[in-house]
């Protein structure tokens, strides 16, 4: 029998290297995430991470980074991101061959308390909302977040030509988080404004075409989350909501109403565009329809 041949040590062809320094590294880390959001978010963590070290990244001790984390001040939500946040990174170094060892492997993000309840508003108030905004535009986006259960990059991303009418209502194509595009129902109600919008745009343009975003801007582009935010935000203060109102409470009201009115829970799922059903089912449990409580005598 034959001797396999096993060459040298210094003949094994080393792994290129993926990254020449620690800001290189984090950008490449940071492009992997399909969500704007979501890099920003991690992005403004791993900065504060880095300025408080001073040094590279293969130089922090685990126990550095435990009382790192330990120490972040503010609510739970806030280092459960930061906690987040650098467990992605450094097991992304490893896993690209810029550092040998994941010492975030063993650190524990911190639970948070869920607040989903506390951020759903009644049926009432988000009709309030649609009905008090006197601007056609911003009345029909504020329908569209809500009849559709859109997010805030779905509303902004929408053009005309992702529209189709479907017998005396429609619907809307949309591309969603992690780059999965779904095909979203709307009621005959919602479409009815939306066919109003269109209207009123092609009146005003002689250049209108399919390609014109749905919502556009002062300056004639797509409308940015920030003026999406800046619409909700006056809308729920005319209608004298919380402060803390945002697209997404609009997102968690569709969600949540349509399953008080009687919508398969797949249904809310398939709409929403959640990853499994029980993201779509936090919210039963937000607003349970029974408790055992209503069976006792106090």
């Amino acid at each position: 029998m034959g001797t396999a041949l096993v060459p040298a040590p210094d003949a094994i062809e080393a792994l290129p290297t993926q990254a020449d320094d620690d800001a290189q590294m984090i950008r490449l880390w940071l492009a992997r995430s399909a969500s704007p959001h979501t890099r920003r978010n991690y992005e403004r963590e791993v900065r504060q991470f880095m300025a408080y070290f001073g040094r590279p990244l293969g130089s922090v001790r685990m126990g550095e980074l435990q009382d790192y984390i330990a120490a972040r001040p503010g609510s739970s939500a806030t280092v459960a991101l930061t906690a987040a946040a650098l467990k992605s990174l450094f097991a992304f170094a490893q896993e690209v061959g810029y550092l040998r060892f994941n010492i975030a492997a063993a650190v524990k993000v911190p639970p948070i308390k869920n607040t989903l309840a506390e951020r759903i508003m009644s049926e009432a108030d988000a009709l309030l909302m649609i009905r008090q905004e006197p601007v056609l535009r911003n009345r029909v986006l504020l329908t569209v977040l809500y009849g559709g259960g859109l997010r805030i990059s779905e509303v902004c991303g929408l053009r005309w030509r992702d529209r189709m009418a479907r017998d005396e209502a429609g619907q809307a194509t949309v591309f969603g988080k992690g780059g999965k595009t779904r095909a979203v129902l709307l009621s005959a109600s919602t479409w009815k404004v939306l066919v109003a919008l269109r209207v009123d745009q092609v009146a005003k343009s002689a250049t209108w075409s399919t390609d014109v975003p749905v919502f556009l801007s002062r300056k004639g582009g797509a409308l940015d989350p920030s003026a999406v935010h800046w619409v909700v935000k006056a809308a729920a203060s005319r209608a004298g909501l919380p402060v803390g109102v945002s697209t997404r409470w609009i997102r968690h009201a569709h969600a949540s109403h349509s399953l008080d009115r009687g919508a398969p829970i797949h249904l809310v799922q398939a709409t929403l565009g959640h990853a499994s059903v029980a993201m779509s089912g936090r919210y039963l449990h937000a607003r349970p329809s029974e408790s055992s409580a209503r069976f006792l005598g106090v």
